[in-house]
Formats: C-alpha cells, structure tokens, sequence
C-alpha cells in the first residue's frame, strides 16, 4: 500500500514558506532573521515539527488563526503556541478523536485507511495555549507580523498583517466559500460588523491576501466582496442554494458552478445558516 504523503511545501517569498497538510488544508511558515512563525498545524497527523525543523534552523512560535480540525489540531507538538481565548470550545470539541477522524474519513474516502494510528498528534484536553489577541505583534527580525480579528467562521478568528510583505492572511475568515453555519459560527450581522472594522484597519496596507485553502492566493478585494455578500443577504439578494457539511444544512448564498467558483463571475461567497443572519 503506497504511504500518504502527510506534508508538502513551496517557497512563496524569500521570508515565507507555504505548507500543504493531508486534506489540502495550509499553513504558513514565516522566517525572521532571529525566529520564525508557524501559522496553524493542520490535522495533526504526521509530524510536522519534524517537518518544521528541516525548513528553518530558527526558534518556531506557533499561531493558530482559530481551533477547527482542519487547523489546530498538531498544536500540542509544539513549546510556544498562541491561540484567541475565545476559541478554547472549539479547539476542545474539535479535538476529540471521532471528530478528528469523521473529518479525515471525509476528504480522504479510501486513503482514510493509510493513515496509522501512532500519526496522530494526541490533543490533550489540558493544553494550555498563550493569549492571542487583535492589538498583538510578532517581531521576528525584518519582518513583523500584526493580530486582526475577523470572527464569525469561529468566535475567536484572526487574521494576520505581514508588514513588511504587505500581505494579509485572511485564512477561514473571508474568502471564496466562507463557511459561518455552525453552532460556533457568530451571526451574519456582527460578522459584517467585524469584516467592516478589519477593512478600516488594514486598508491600503496590503497588495496579497493569502487563505488557509485551495491555492492560497487570493484578491485583495475580498474583504469588500463578502461585506457585499453579506448586504446581499440581508436585503434578500441571495441565490440561497442548499448545501451539507458533515450533517449540517446551511445555504451557499451565491450560485456556485462545480468548481465551486461563483456563477456570476464575482469573489467572495458566505455559506451560512438562516436562523442566524440576526442577533
């Protein structure tokens, strides 16, 4: 049986490395003259310190952007790690090992058999992540990187400014299939709220956004694009096409083709619950 290949990785700037996990979910590695910065741990399965410590010989801090399965899950491998209190619930149910494995059996179909047991990174319910807070900065020598917030797909979602790079990572936050359907997910309201003072804040700042999925890359309008959602559902503007996710049923507010690009040639796109568009 042919071994999965756990990570992969490419080199996007002199300072930045882009890592691909097991389910296409990415994480960045950003590289400072005196350490570095691991964003997000993917799944937690394979060993991605080990991975980590071939790319960069420099002290690794880890910043988890929110605590999905997709995204915090090999944290525990890791000295200093930082997530947004406000995620602890999620980090915790997200956690747990059916989850872990309902969400691998899904985007691996058959392979799910070739991951080994001893390949995942356990997450111990007593972990204790250090604060990561909107105001924060990471100084990493010649390159410095900015806490935002951006909740809603999760109550303690960041995104991250690299100063020096003018590029936003946005991740989960807002991009081209927002998910904000689940029990954790904010209401669309003060979601738009929170992209609105996101926009204020790094306006002009940045040229590149990078996201935690698909290619990475992504306009630096996108920001402005999913608030025009977000208005379009409100004032009944939306296409509303059902949509699924391991047993939740939400609504892709704009018509989406099989590669999941919108129909109408436009951005961002919210996949989002009805009962919660209000406070």
């Amino acid at each position: 049986m042919e071994k999965l290949k756990y990570f992969k990785s490419e080199k996007i700037s002199e300072r930045i490395t882009r890592i691909t996990g097991l389910t296409g979910e990415l994480m960045y590695l950003v590289e400072g003259k005196n350490k570095a910065v691991l964003i997000d741990t993917g799944t937690g399965i394979g060993n991605l310190k080990k991975y980590v410590e071939k790319l960069t010989q420099k002290p690794v801090i880890v910043l988890l952007t929110h605590g999905h399965v997709d995204h915090a899950m090999g944290a525990s491998a890791f000295e200093e790690v930082y997530m947004n209190p406000a995620d602890k619930n999620v980090y915790m149910e997200h956690s747990d090992i059916s989850v872990r494995m309902e969400y691998l059996k899904m985007f691996l179909g058959e392979n799910f058999k070739k991951v080994k047991e001893e390949d995942y990174i356990p997450a111990a319910s007593s972990y204790s992540f250090k604060p990561l807070l909107p105001g924060n900065s990471f100084e990493l020598g010649g390159i410095t990187l900015e806490i935002y917030g951006g909740a809603g797909h999760t109550p303690g979602m960041i995104t991250i400014l690299f100063v020096e790079e003018r590029t936003l990572l946005l991740g989960d936050a807002c991009n081209f299939f927002t998910f904000l359907f689940d029990k954790n997910s904010l209401d669309l309201i003060t979601y738009e709220k929170n992209l609105k003072e996101l926009d204020n804040q790094t306006k002009g700042r940045y040229d590149k956004v990078y996201l935690s999925h698909g290619d990475g890359d992504a306009s630096k309008d996108m920001i402005q694009s999913v608030i025009k959602v977000c208005e379009d559902i409100k004032s009944g503007k939306s296409d509303d096409i059902p949509f699924n996710f391991l047993g939740e049923t939400a609504y892709i507010a704009k018509a989406v083709d099989v590669n999941m690009a919108r129909i109408d040639g436009g951005l961002g796109n919210i996949v989002y619950s009805k009962e919660k568009v209000h406070k």
